[in-house]
């Protein structure tokens, strides 16, 4: 039972403060932060001479980006729906994409984050493009490997391009000529 009057206030019940009694310092006890956290001799992220390092990652949100990538996952094409189907929810080998991923200032079109895998479903328009090529030394240099495929690729050979998509993550897949569309990331390039 406590010593506590009936009709005391609350702050009665509540364990005797750090700074005991009419706001004298205990000498016993660490002071608190304004979270209620002990720290150690400096200052807390609530203090006023705290400083806050923020640091950007390329792959975080970009609200232009962001409603971008919504309006490609409401249209997609053909292709990309098909294969869509074949990638979600982990169904190729447990690894798991995602579609139309902001990632730097492109919009990827399926990203497997783990293997830092891009797979690119390309159309006749994207045919020998300058900002494909840039966007993929960009994607390359930041680590990232691009597996790109046609259309038509897609729609008529879709087997072989889930292996060869399986292949490429589980590293059985060597730069050839058979495989033009195979750009490795910079970390494995640089290995000689």
């Amino acid at each position: 039972m406590s010593n506590v009057a009936p009709g005391a206030p609350s702050s009665a019940l509540r364990a005797p403060s750090p700074r005991g009694e009419k706001g004298e310092a205990a000498t016993s006890a660490a002071p608190l932060s304004p979270a209620g956290r002990r720290w150690p001799e400096g200052s807390d992220e609530g203090a006023p001479g705290a400083t806050r390092i923020i640091k950007q990652d390329i792959r975080k949100h970009r609200p232009a980006n962001t409603g971008q990538a919504r309006q490609l996952r409401r249209n997609e094409t053909e292709e990309e729906y098909h294969l869509w189907g074949d990638l979600r929810a982990r169904r190729l080998n447990r690894y798991k994409f995602a579609r139309q991923v902001p990632v730097g200032p492109f919009i990827v079109d399926f990203l497997c984050r783990e293997e830092r895998m891009i797979v690119e479903v390309d159309g006749f328009q994207d045919a020998e493009s300058a900002t494909d090529q840039r966007r993929t030394e960009w994607l390359n240099t930041n680590g990232y490997s691009v597996l790109r495929f046609w259309n038509q690729e897609i729609s008529r050979e879709r087997r072989w391009v889930l292996q060869t998509i399986l292949a490429a993550l589980q590293g059985r897949l060597e730069l050839s000529s058979e495989l033009p569309s195979f750009y490795f990331a910079s970390r494995f390039t640089d290995q000689g």
